[in-house]
């Protein structure tokens, strides 16, 4: 059974259709970039996936259930906008999803159950290369140290699902070109499958194993709210699927 499967999927807002027609399956494993026009449904598209849009018609399941209709730890994302906490430090911001699932409602834990989390995020600062910067506060860090940051917050409750919207968008060229090198050595590693957006087509191709392009197949100039954008091209790529996952 696939992963993911999408039904006759559409995501509706009042008379206005966003997205219609969605129908594709997806294997565990899969990194797939996602391109299309401004304005087409792409987030939407992604915010389907986290659980914080519910599809209008259709089916989208996960595991042959419906998806959970709001983020859990199986669903990782990081925006291109860095989602961290300023007034934490870089350790305390990833230690802090291992607290919450600890200590749900408090949000802190002590001993040796603190000490276990401890561990965990600064192994997972050592993986997306901030090991030394555990100490320092988000301002301190440059934009690509902060997306390694964002990374290391997404993952620490494992996912098995990465959700990605333009995370590099914003870095330029010699820091992006690191940053795809890390994103590729951690979907190995973790065995993730990757949702990401991009603009940037050569992007999609250097870094996917699978490219889907959203647009709109129809028009209707007196009724541009009425038709959605669908996936119009489903193309898979020379990009080798991880195998095992090389970290617990």
């Amino acid at each position: 059974m696939s992963l993911l499967q999408l039904k006759n999927l559409e995501k509706h807002y009042g008379q206005q259709v966003v997205l219609e027609r969605l129908n594709i399956e997806v294997e565990e494993g899969e990194f797939v970039a996602i391109v299309g026009a401004s304005g087409c449904g792409k987030t939407t598209f992604l915010n389907m996936l986290l659980g914080t849009e519910a599809p209008s018609k259709g089916q989208l399941l996960l595991d042959g259930e419906p998806i959970p209709d709001e983020p859990d730890a199986h669903r990782g994302v990081v925006f291109q906008r860095y989602s961290v906490f300023p007034h934490l430090t870089v350790l305390g911001n990833v230690m802090l999803g291992g607290e919450f699932s600890s200590a749900r409602w408090l949000g802190r834990v002590w001993g040796k159950k603190r000490q276990a989390i401890r561990q965990r995020a600064q192994a997972m600062l050592a993986q997306v290369g901030l090991e030394q910067a555990q100490n320092k506060y988000p301002h301190q860090l440059s934009g690509g140290m902060q997306q390694r940051l964002a990374l290391a917050q997404a993952l620490m409750k494992q996912p098995r699902i990465l959700l990605l919207d333009e995370p590099f968008g914003a870095l330029d060229p010699g820091i992006r070109s690191e940053m795809h090198q890390l994103i590729t050595r951690l979907w190995q590693q973790h065995n993730l499958t990757i949702f990401m957006i991009t603009h940037d087509l050569k992007e999609g191709f250097s870094l996917a194993s699978r490219l889907l392009v959203f647009d709109k197949l129809r028009h209707d100039p007196h009724a541009p709210e009425a038709w959605g954008a669908t996936i119009t091209y489903d193309l898979p790529l020379d990009r080798a699927q991880p195998s095992e996952p090389q970290v617990a």
